[in-house]
């Protein structure tokens, strides 16, 4: 019955206007719905939630680590839910889904529905509606594809930006439980419209071609999914795990970063407000980090974007030290908001140009549940050492051989190769 809400969309007459870049804004818009379930957008409610469940801090973050960890498990299998039905189909339902889970946060009770419902979002919002919202662009182009998915991202994190200020205001307007009921009704009432009368799976479905090409061009590359990898065959490439590498390493050192933000600059001199404020720095770079290597991609090979990423990111956690209120810790807010823009876009537009068409909700599917999971730890870690050795320089000394360690990899991972072949032959399972 559900399936039964997104008939396949009619034909267009041969005038119709190219509908990729429409695609383009409705998968940025439902990206940025994926803010109640971001971090930041999370943050806002932990000290209201405190209070009224009677819930310690380090309890809250407890349940929020044990619901990220058990919202990655399932990426998998919405990716294989995108292979098998499609984006139109996987968006309505991980939409809907996320918009009932973000209605029973109102009711909880206690640190177990709180773990639940951290479980649901994170799984839902964070990487579910994430991974179908940046899936959906890569049929549409390849020539441009990278410019279309660093649209989409920018955007998408634009509005998830903004969605922690609306969020405080609906709290102070009105409860904590009351805004995430109308949270609820905000991504209902946008994104399963959006899934059931927007979205279009594949250009051929309505007479289009990719990059809106009127006829095919005899230079043209084989169609993505006459060479499209399994996923199983994707997992056994050098590339796959830099890839996958490079995407947990800003997940969790971005996140712990931005979760110790206040303390980690505070030791620095910043105030509690001059620390806040970091982030506007970090979201405006990240915004057009994003645009200018979506532009990138499509003439650079993905291992020299790989390599600067995590030389900023780097940079970012060896200027620790050296932060001071003014320009330096403008400098650090930029560095750390285009580390992790500049993988996540490389990540969502490479991919369909490494290893196909055919698979690459699973495959991308594995990278987001690495991503999601990593994401639990580096709060954790950073925490960890602290609590150690009382600063914060010194464990994220340790952690720079990370980014180290993934930079090497990615610059000596050959580009996957493969013979055409039908793609009949791919991984149905």
């Amino acid at each position: 019955m559900f399936f039964g809400l997104f008939p396949a969309p009619a034909a267009p007459r041969p005038t119709t206007r190219f509908s990729g870049w429409r695609i383009v804004v409705l998968a940025a818009i439902t990206l940025g719905m994926t803010g109640p379930g971001q971090t930041a957008g999370v943050s806002v409610f932990v000290d209201p939630m405190m209070a009224a469940l009677d819930l310690s801090r380090s309890q809250v973050s407890a349940a929020y680590f044990v619901g990220t960890l058990g919202g990655a498990i399932a990426m998998p299998r919405v990716g294989r839910l995108i292979d098998e039905r499609g984006t139109r189909v996987a968006m309505g339902l991980v939409g809907g889904l996320f918009g009932l889970v973000l209605a029973a946060m109102a009711g909880v009770t206690g640190l177990l529905t709180l773990a639940l419902g951290f479980v649901g979002i994170r799984m839902l919002g964070q990487g579910g509606l994430s991974l179908v919202a940046t899936t959906s662009v890569a049929p549409w182009f390849d020539r441009r594809r990278g410019m279309a998915i660093g649209v989409t991202t920018a955007i998408g994190s634009g509005i998830i930006a903004l969605v922690p200020v609306g969020s405080e205001v609906l709290i102070s307007q009105t409860s904590w439980r009351a805004a995430w009921l109308i949270l609820a009704a905000v991504i209902l009432l946008i994104v399963v419209p959006i899934a059931a009368r927007g979205m279009i799976d594949d250009p051929a479905h309505v007479g289009q071609r990719i990059d809106g090409d009127p006829e095919p061009h005899p230079d043209d590359p084989i169609p993505a999914r006459a060479t499209s990898f399994t996923r199983g065959e994707a997992l056994r490439t050098s590339m796959f795990w830099a890839m996958a590498a490079a995407v947990a390493a800003t997940g969790m050192i971005g996140t712990g970063l931005a979760f110790h933000q206040i303390d980690l600059l505070g030791e620095q001199g910043l105030t509690p407000t001059q620390a806040a404020g970091n982030f506007i720095p970090q979201t405006v770079a990240a915004l057009i980090t994003m645009l200018v290597v979506g532009g990138l991609i499509d003439r650079l090979a993905p291992r020299w974007v790989l390599l600067g990423s995590m030389t900023i990111l780097s940079g970012a956690m060896l200027a620790v030290p050296y932060v001071a209120p003014g320009w330096t810790a403008i400098a650090y807010g930029v560095a750390v908001g285009a580390s992790g823009s500049s993988v996540r876009a490389l990540e969502a537009a490479s991919f369909p140009r490494l290893f196909g068409l055919a698979s690459l909700g699973r495959i991308r599917g594995v990278v987001t549940s690495i991503s999601v999971a990593s994401t639990a730890f580096g709060p954790l870690a950073l925490s960890l050492g602290h609590d150690l050795t009382g600063s914060y320089r010194q464990v994220l000394l340790v952690l720079l051989v990370i980014p180290v360690a993934v930079a090497v990899a990615g610059f000596l991972a050959p580009v996957p190769r493969r013979p055409p072949r039908p793609a009949a032959t791919d991984e149905v399972r």
